[in-house]
């Protein structure tokens, strides 16, 4: 099983969204993973893991689009409309995960320890008040956009 030896979670200001948090996971003491959010779902607050926009290619000039795009952002040429592969229920798939857990079993335990550092940090911003200032990664400087930046 993964050896977490270290969480941090950033808590994003109240918003219209449904974004509530950002984490960083250490494993083993050897590698990060950064930007998993933490998110306000439908039933309960779910965990997402880094991802990034699904790209293909333009059949004119080979420019890379998001498979969104309906022009191309090279030559402008007009895309087909429904170029995404679909996912196991039919829905268009239009982001990758960057990381993530193998099988079920490693992707509840990373989940339960996330939301419940998750947990720790809301406790600790309430208790705190206006003095809360929230977690900083020791090597770079949260941006307050959703990600660290360098």
């Amino acid at each position: 099983m993964l050896n977490i030896t270290e969480v941090r979670v950033k808590l994003i200001p109240e918003q219209s969204d449904k974004l509530l948090a950002f984490a960083s996971v250490t494993i083993d003491d050897a590698l990060v993973i950064r930007d998993i959010k933490i998110i306000e779902g439908g039933e309960r607050k779910f965990v997402a893991m880094p991802s990034r926009k699904v790209c293909d290619r333009c059949m004119d000039c080979g420019g890379k689009n998001y498979v969104r795009a309906r022009y191309c952002t090279d030559c402008g040429a007009r895309l087909a409309a429904e170029r995404a592969e679909s996912d196991e229920r039919g829905r268009p798939r239009l982001y990758a995960d960057m990381a993530h857990p193998i099988n079920q079993s490693a992707r509840n335990y990373l989940s339960e320890t996330i939301l419940k550092a998750y947990g720790s940090e809301v406790t600790k911003a309430a208790e705190m008040g206006d003095s809360y200032q929230g977690a900083v990664d020791d090597h770079e400087a949260w941006d307050g956009f959703g990600a660290f930046a360098e």
